[in-house]
């Protein structure tokens, strides 16, 4: 499977896997797929890719005006990929990587506000639901207006009941499944009314 950046500036570059079998990469069909549903939106986004693999797609957002991308893995040897691919793509000084347990760094405040959240995290294990549970209860991380995705398998999906992640689209390419979601959090709804003296 090809595995490089699709348009911007960093267009045509190859991307290292991660050897092994730990990641799947994203089809290219599919990651185009994703960033025509964003569009202009990724101008001066801030990303978080949160089980990042080889950094294909928070590359991508990079390499389309995205602003700032933060790639998160646990594995040493994809930590290591993302690090050659940003390198190689040119794209290294708007980006951070992080090699952090993926719900380690949600139990944490954030360093930056970020406008998309990307999980796509090992398969078939419900790591996903996971990561959106913990993600409501970690409302730091979910300014209203922030867009979180998935990526799965379709066989994955379910329903879930989430309090202020709202699914606003879904798309299938093959063995590869996108969920939308949009954070309708209002901060001013947790906080008690002040009673004046």
């Amino acid at each position: 499977m090809s595995h490089r950046v699709i348009s911007g500036s960093a267009k045509g570059k190859r991307l290292k896997l991660v050897p092994g079998d730990t990641t799947r990469p994203i089809t290219d069909r599919a990651k185009e797929a994703l960033f025509n549903i964003i569009g202009s939106d990724i101008y001066d986004a801030y990303w978080l890719d949160l089980f990042a693999g080889t950094g294909a797609v928070g590359i991508e957002a990079l390499s389309r005006g995205a602003e700032h991308a933060t790639f998160n893995d646990m594995e040493r040897m994809a930590i290591a990929t993302i690090e050659d691919n940003l390198k190689s793509t040119g794209l290294a000084a708007n980006a951070k990587v992080v090699r952090k347990d993926a719900f380690a760094l949600l139990a944490a405040s954030p360093d930056e506000v970020y406008d998309f959240i990307y999980v796509a995290p090992p398969q078939y294990k419900g790591i996903w639901k996971q990561a959106l549970l913990k993600l409501e209860e970690a409302t730091v991380w979910l300014p209203t207006g922030t867009e979180v995705i998935v990526q799965i398998d379709p066989k994955e999906h379910e329903e879930l009941d989430l309090k202020y992640l709202q699914p606003t689209d879904e798309r299938r390419y093959g063995s590869t499944m996108l969920c939308f979601y949009v954070s309708e959090y209002d901060p001013d709804e947790d906080t008690p009314d002040s009673t004046e003296e």
